[in-house]
């Protein structure tokens, strides 16, 4: 029998409250796997749809691009969606999107047909944030929020690594038409996996939820929120944040490589290193903030750390086996700074409005990581290589001062040392 959904206003510490917030931090979590699962659904099948269709690496990349520029402007809507008809439907209707564009690329008969599928997986990704932070917030305790804030990125880490091992081995058996269909099967299976739980995910959002209830004032704009200078600050964050990863996950092992005159066969493992240790990062980074005014001094300190180490590498003097594990420790770093990140994006969202902060705020993702690669790949061109690192250290010094702005901001006193 389905129980009544709870607000963590009337949560308490008893194990059943306990597990029934495990179970949506779980399920929550494994619909944004599936979201980062779609990031990933057209690059590890470039070889094959280049050949297919005697496209370009331009043309490829350009599927890229609109994916996120399509995420970028429907996150910022999706926000205002969730806050009027609830996180479940548009959930559902996200996850429909990701099952249409699957077989919208499985049956492409060119390159018109695959551009159709970028877009729809570019819909489908977009209410994944304003949805997921929206159902986290009103479901979970906020001593547990750090660590289901926790969940919630190593989850869209895992979906990364699933992507590109599940669709290149169908791929190389069965073709990539059927390597998309397996993808959508994917998409299918999650959505049949929240409507079982759908009990954990529905009242969250929408008129006459119970956030809606407590903001109070039903006059006040739907838009008032972009007053805020908090939230302007924090979709700045986001756009910074975006633009580092952006660097380190494109150009960034590229360029060390030069530096350091690395094997080639060493940028994979760069780049795997660098996830995995963010993926420990966020799990770590879950429990240090189990208070959540201490949320500015780990993004500070553990930013901090990146920002030295993306430093280090554009240093050409340091020998290339020392790489990987500053790719590593840069990784962790940034994985640290993560849940306390989202506390301070809560912070700045006032109730009845949760959906359409997060929407506005997270598209900042999504427009740094479509206009970032371009600039780093320019001064690739160029021939300087340390310009990359340099270039993505002073985005993640950015991300500390915009840090300490939005606690302050917020009414989140930095503590005195």
């Amino acid at each position: 029998m389905s129980t009544a959904p709870a607000t963590f206003d009337t949560l308490s510490a008893d194990p059943q409250a306990v597990r029934r917030e495990n179970a949506t931090m779980a399920i929550v979590g494994v619909a944004h796997g599936t979201s980062h699962f779609f990031h990933l659904t057209l690059a590890p099948l470039f070889p094959w749809l280049k050949d297919a269709f005697a496209l370009s690496y331009a043309e490829l990349g350009l599927l890229v691009t609109v994916f996120f520029v399509v995420s970028s402007i429907g996150q910022a809507l999706s926000g205002f969606l969730v806050d009027r008809v609830g996180a479940f439907p548009v959930m559902m209707a996200a996850l429909g999107c990701f099952v249409l564009a699957a077989c919208a690329l499985a049956a492409a008969p060119g390159y018109a047909g695959l551009m159709l599928g970028a877009v729809l997986c570019g819909v489908g990704n977009a209410p994944f944030h304003p949805v997921d932070y929206s159902i986290l917030n009103a479901r979970i305790g906020p001593t547990r929020l750090g660590k289901a804030y926790a969940v919630h990125g190593v989850s869209g880490s895992l979906g990364w690594a699933l992507a590109p091992v599940l669709l290149v081995s169908v791929a190389q058996v069965a073709g990539w038409r059927m390597a998309f269909l397996a993808a959508g099967l994917v998409a299918l299976a999650m959505m049949a996996l929240i409507w079982r739980f759908r009990d954990l995910l529905q009242g969250v959002g929408g008129t006459g939820s119970a956030a809606q209830a407590a903001a109070g004032a039903p006059a006040a704009s739907p838009f008032g929120f972009l007053r805020l200078p908090a939230v302007w600050m924090s979709f700045g964050f986001f756009f910074a944040w975006a633009a580092a990863l952006g660097g380190v996950l494109t150009f960034g092992p590229e360029a060390a490589r030069t530096l350091h005159q690395m094997p080639v066969s060493w940028l994979a493992m760069c780049v795997t290193t660098f996830m995995l240790a963010s993926a420990l990062g966020m799990g770590v980074g879950g429990y240090l903030v189990t208070d959540p005014t201490r949320a500015d001094q780990v993004v500070a300190v553990s930013l901090a750390v990146s920002t030295v180490v993306a430093l280090l590498i554009a240093w050409s003097a340091w020998p290339a086996w020392t790489v990987p594990p500053l790719f590593a420790l840069m990784g962790l770093g940034m994985g640290l700074a993560g849940p306390s990140r989202d506390l301070l994006v809560k912070r700045a969202t006032p109730p009845g409005a949760t959906g359409r902060v997060y929407g506005m705020v997270y598209s900042g993702l999504d427009v740094g990581m479509s206009v970032s690669p371009t600039a780093f790949g320019m001064m690739m061109d160029a021939n300087h290589p340390a310009w990359v690192w340099v270039g993505i250290a002073a985005f993640q010094a950015a991300l500390i001062g915009s840090a300490l702005n939005i606690a302050r901001m917020t009414g989140l006193r930095v503590r005195p040392a």
